[in-house]
């Protein structure tokens, strides 16, 4: 029977001589779903029929929202992925009733995060208990989402909103190469061709024109609907229109992976490379980024925990991916690293603190003034994720 109670314990582990022992990662991850599994059954309790965890207000309040904010779906997802780590029922029934939550939104088609929402709830759902009745809110949405796609632009549109002072015609944002996972896993699924080439004609798209030379991505570029010209290129959440925002470095690093991961075309595994590199050389000692890499109050500014857990998971993906001479223990030993700090009393709650989240010390929006320094519900769900992609990149592998 797996321990609950192991946070003391293995935190105060001496050796004789008198050095304490680091944990090895199975301790880590067993570790940490047992205080995740403490913190989201709580989590669960203070919800409503009708709302999902967003994240802290200024007053360390629970911040609450409704199905249709984009992160929706992390929530559930993360129940998924505590009930696959566990085999807990609990959790099964947990993540079940937080998924069905989500069912109205497959025929939402007012912006592009159909694939953050239904793919970590009804996606993760399906690929974990194979029962069918996930798969209709899966086709459903997917088909809804692939309605956003332009063969003008070659892209999915991310927003249909303008913001004040911006002139934009036809946003596409970097995080949008994460909903590319959903259209294509629903492409496999039914068999449907058309799903697998819009994923891959907007990674394409996105790859000729949202890098720069040094492999860093702008978050926004907008475009013209009527010829598909590139009308501006902008990092809105970001320090500047020419900075690395740390996030979307993050979005664009998990999306190539995925990608290459799906599609098995080279030139995304070679991106997701280059991406990684860039990376590497730019992290911090302790592998969280600050919130811009290229903020001008370095080395005093906020650092988000949420850009480093998608990292970290990408990061074990794609070491089991590259063929590059000596990246393979280089990309996993950066995931450890990001792990182990955000495993970190630094980063990570003990049971019962930080409003019921597992990490703190995420950014949402500097230049927007929200969600500043405080827990976010995908940077919980990219950590869990992580860990389990760790623990089966690194586990032992049969013989026959």
């Amino acid at each position: 029977m797996k321990c609950r109670f192991c946070y003391v314990a293995l935190s105060t582990i001496v050796l004789a001589t008198g050095c304490a022992r680091q944990e090895t990662m199975p301790e880590l991850t067993e570790r940490v779903f047992a205080i995740a599994q403490a913190q989201y059954r709580q989590m669960d309790e203070r919800l409503s029929e009708n709302t999902l965890p967003r994240t802290l207000g200024p007053d360390g309040a629970l911040i609450t929202s409704d199905n249709r904010w984009w992160c929706s779906g992390f929530f559930p997802g993360s129940l998924w992925y505590i009930y696959e780590y566990t085999g807990d029922d609990t959790f099964r029934s947990l993540a079940e009733k937080n998924t069905f939550k989500l069912e109205a939104l497959k025929y939402k088609g007012t912006d592009h995060d159909l694939g953050f929402q239904m793919n970590c709830s009804f996606g993760n759902a399906y690929r974990i208990t194979g029962d069918q009745k996930f798969l209709e809110p899966i086709r459903t949405s997917a088909q809804v989402l692939a309605k956003r796609f332009s063969p003008i632009t070659g892209t999915i549109r991310s927003w249909d909103f303008v913001r004040k002072g911006r002139d934009w015609k036809y946003p596409v944002i970097i995080d949008n190469m994460m909903n590319l996972e959903h259209l294509y896993n629903a492409g496999e699924l039914f068999g449907d061709d058309s799903l697998k080439a819009i994923a891959v004609t907007h990674a394409n798209t996105t790859m000729c024109n949202h890098f720069r030379p040094d492999y860093t991505s702008y978050h926004l570029v907008d475009y013209d609907p009527e010829d598909g010209h590139v009308r501006s290129k902008e990092t809105v959440q970001g320090f500047s229109n020419e900075s690395a925002w740390a996030r979307g470095q993050a979005w664009a690093l998990y999306g190539y992976t995925m990608m290459f991961r799906h599609s098995g075309l080279e030139c995304y595994r070679a991106q997701a490379e280059n991406i990684a590199e860039m990376l590497i050389s730019r992290l911090p000692e302790d592998g969280i980024p600050y919130w811009d890499f290229d903020s001008d109050r370095i080395p005093d500014d906020l650092r988000d925990a949420s850009a480093a857990a998608i990292m970290a998971s990408a990061f074990v993906d794609l070491s089991s991916l590259t063929n590059m001479t000596g990246a393979r223990s280089k990309y996993l030993a950066m995931a450890e690293k990001q792990l182990r700090t955000l495993a970190s009393r630094t980063y990570m709650a003990a049971p019962g603190e930080n409003g019921n989240f597992i990490l703190k010390h995420s950014v949402g929006s500097v230049p927007d003034d929200s969600e500043i320094d405080v827990p976010l519900t995908y940077a919980d769900y990219y950590f869990l994720e992580a860990l389990l992609k760790y623990q089966n990149n690194t586990q032992p592998q049969p013989t026959n």
